[in-house]
Parts: structure tokens; sequence; C-alpha cells
């Protein structure tokens, strides 16, 4: 079941939301949230239901051994070995015994459960947090952090010292929820109507590939890019919103990262949390910055490596994060160990270029199919091949409504509505409370339309969902 599916927009969300708001104190609120978990994700993937309540069960079981054991790192390194191997088995087997060419004749895949990348990061998380002193959690407890249904497919990848301590103390109140309710719709709206729309360009360029012309190649590109980002960044609204209405507070996960003026600047904005993810339980431990310059640019190369892996088994997608984790290295090397200083004026606006020309270049090889369609798009994008047969039919049959969400997305990725609302409030208090009134107001209508979206079977499945 996905957040923007008919069936958890119009029964499952507002029959959890009614039930679990009912005034029966917080241990039946955490009873509802598990139930409401397990059964949103069965109705997803009810095969998986076995893999994540094993995972659960099996890292609590090693959270608990942890507060015990002498040898602390003993646990960690199960720990390490059992997670990551269930995510080899699920997500890499089929990619390894292709790329050896060993795959035999009656070879059955394995079908990875939904979210598996989410959760066994967030349970190996917990388990390396405990060895290291953190709290363990109550069975409950740990399984509502593993299983809760606002980030089980798609993240925010919290972690339990994080999430754990709101299972026992989170306030319910109507204005949060109605904010949180305001984020959700907001979040509803970029995956349905920004990246919905967009993705019609995306997906007809990417399908002739570097044969459609630099026009058509450079469109698609930045239509991906765009797609990508409202896709992923709705989900993460939704997710926070509807875990606001439910008393929690999550961290961002998106921070305007197309306005960053530098890789360094965009990953601090660029999924926040596995960002962080990365530089607690695999950076640092490999020395982060503190063996010398040429340990931490290949440090910084080993994670992005490893981070366009999680990604995905493909060889797109290790050259996705090799192509990241190679131009941090290079900004590494050219800040020559001192802290990169803000940009201002024209520096800002070439760092801005140069960094989004990285971004664009680097979901080129995220999209494609193969490492040989990336190539083949990006050798017409950087020669400026002149537009094929193929490539004008793609530009003439780009309906309105797309051309209108891609200006749109354009003018979404810059963060002027904040900007003003601040501005306002400092001014004007009076004006920003009426401003913030038809901020509610506008989310009803926004709500209405992608409610009209759904019904119209406009329905696209999270991309973060196949991670």
């Amino acid at each position: 079941m996905d957040l923007n599916a008919a069936p958890f927009l119009f029964f499952f969300l507002p029959f959890a939301v009614l039930l679990y708001w009912l005034p029966f104190g917080r241990r039946y609120q955490n009873i509802i949230l598990v139930l409401a978990s397990l059964i949103f994700y069965a109705f997803g993937q009810l095969k998986g239901i076995p893999i994540l309540l094993g995972s659960f069960l099996v890292n609590w079981l090693l959270g608990k051994a942890a507060q015990k054991a002498k040898s602390k790192k003993g646990i960690i390194a199960l720990a390490v070995l059992l997670n990551i191997g269930v995510l080899f088995f699920y997500k890499y087997l089929t990619f390894t015994v292709d790329l050896l060419g060993v795959r035999p004749e009656n070879y059955v895949a394995p079908l990875a459960p939904i979210g598996v990348s989410f959760f066994t990061f967030k349970a190996l998380s917990y388990v390396i947090d405990v060895a290291q002193g953190g709290e363990a959690g109550s069975f409950l407890d740990v399984l509502i952090y593993i299983s809760f249904f606002p980030q089980i497919t798609s993240g925010p990848i919290t972690r339990y010292k994080d999430f754990g301590p709101q299972l026992k103390d989170r306030t319910l109140s109507i204005p949060q929820a109605a904010a949180g309710f305001r984020r959700f719709v907001v979040g509803l709206g970029k995956k349905l109507l920004l990246s919905g729309s967009i993705a019609a360009i995306a997906n007809a360029a990417f399908n002739i590939g570097g044969s459609g012309g630099a026009l058509v190649c450079w469109l698609g590109a930045l239509a991906y890019t765009l797609q990508l980002y409202f896709d992923f960044s709705g989900y993460s609204d939704m997710s926070i919103g509807l875990s606001a209405a439910l008393g929690f507070v999550i961290p961002e996960n998106f921070q305007y990262p197309y306005m960053a003026d530098s890789l360094r600047d965009f990953w601090k904005r660029w999924h926040i949390s596995l960002s962080s993810w990365f530089q607690t339980y695999l950076y640092i431990p490999l020395g982060g910055g503190k063996k010398g310059m040429v340990r931490k640019m290949l440090n910084q190369i080993i994670v992005f490596t490893v981070s366009g892996l999680w990604h995905g088994a493909n060889l797109t997608f290790l050259a996705w994060g090799a192509w990241h984790g190679i131009w941090s290295a290079v900004e590494t090397a050219c800040a020559k160990g001192q802290k990169p200083k803000p940009r201002t004026g024209k520096w800002k606006v070439l760092g801005w270029i140069y960094t989004m020309l990285l971004v664009i270049v680097g979901f080129v090889f995220f999209r494609a199919d193969s490492i040989g369609s990336a190539l083949s798009m990006l050798g017409s994008m950087l020669t400026f091949r002149s537009s094929s047969y193929a490539g004008t039919l793609v530009l003439e049959r780009i309906s309105p409504a797309a051309w209108i969400a891609l200006i749109a997305g354009l003018l979404a990725c810059v963060p002027l509505f904040p900007g003003l609302g601040k501005k306002l409030e400092e001014k004007n208090k009076t004006a920003a409370s009426v401003l913030g009134f038809g901020s509610y107001a506008l989310a009803l209508v926004l709500f209405a339309v992608c409610l009209l979206a759904v019904a119209g079977g406009n329905f696209q499945p999270f991309i973060y969902n196949t991670f």
C-alpha cells in the first residue's frame, strides 16, 4: 500500500487516525500503531511480513544481548553480518550471479520485501547504538520503531535514540495535527501533480535515449532531476506530516537541495537521513577525515559508492555513487583541509551551476537502464547532437499539463514562500496569521484536486519504494 493510493487515502488513513485519537491512553495508542503498521505493510506485501518481523525479532534480541555482553564488537559484527546478509540475499544475489555469469537454469530470483533497505538500516543502527550505550527499548517500542507505517517503505531513516523517547512522551494536539495534515497534503501534491506529470517528459526522453538529440536529452535529464526530487521529497513531506498528526517529530529529509552551490552543500540538503546514517555508521568507522587527506578522499569515494549500491543492484547505481564520491573527493582536495567559506555573488552562482551540472549528469546514470544507455545519452548532451525525428516527436507530444508541471517544479525548488512568510511574520504578525489561515484553505483545495487525480486513476508508485 502506498501513501498516495486510494485505499490508503479513503479507508486506511481515516480509520487508523480515528482509532488512534480515541482517548484511551498512551499504551492503547502504541498498540494501535503496531496493528496499523503491520496491516499497512501486509496490504503492500503480505509475503514480506515474516521477513519484517524476523528482522525486528533478531535485532531486538541482539540489542538485549548487547546490553549484557562484555564484547560489544562481537555483537556489532554479528548484527552487521546478519543485516547486510539479508540485504545481499534479497537485493544483490541475483545481481551477483548475473555479474559472475553463474546463474543456474532453474534459478528463481528472491522477491525483495518492500522497504527492506530502510527497515534493515534502522534495525542495524538500533543494535549499534545499544551496543554503544544507547537505550534498548521494550519489545513493543522497538517493534513500533521498525515497522512505523509512515516510514516503513521509504523512510526517512530515523534513529531509535530520537524516536524511542517519543513512544513514552509525545503530545497530541489539534494545531499540531492540522499542521501535519497540511504538510501531508503538500507532499501528496508534489507526488501526484508535479512528479507524476513531469515523469511523462522524463520517461519519453529516456526511452529513446541518445538518439533523441541534445535538446531532448537535456530536457529529459532535467525532468528526471525534478521528478525524483518531488517524488521523494513528497513522500518525506507526507511521512513527516502524518507522523506529526500522530504526535511524533521526525527530522527533515530535504532542505531545498537544488539551491546548493557545492556537492558538500548538496548532500547536507538531499536525503539528509541517509547521508547522516552513512556518516555515522560507515564514514566515521572508516576513519572519517582524521587519517590524512588521501584517506579522507578515499573514505568519501567508498561511502558514496556504497550509497549508490544501496539504491539498487545495478552498475548504473554504482556509477552514480562513484561519480558523487569522486567529485566530493575533488572538492575535499581543493579545500586543502580548510572549512569551505560561504560563497557570495558571482562565485555562488558559478558554484550553483557547477553543482547542478554534476547532479543532473549523475542522475542520468541513476535513471538509465544500463551504463551504455547512460553514456549514449550523455554523449548527445555533451556533444550537442542535433535533434532526430524521434526527438522532435517527443517534444511535440509533451502535453501542456506536463510543461506547466515542469515550470511549476522549477519554481518550487526555490524557497520563495517560506522566505516571504518569514519576512511577513517579522513585519506584520496579523497579516502572517491571515496568511497561515489561508494556507489551510489552500491545502483543502489542493487535497480536493489530489483526490480527483487519484479517482482519475493517476496512480504511480513512489520511486524509492523499489530501493
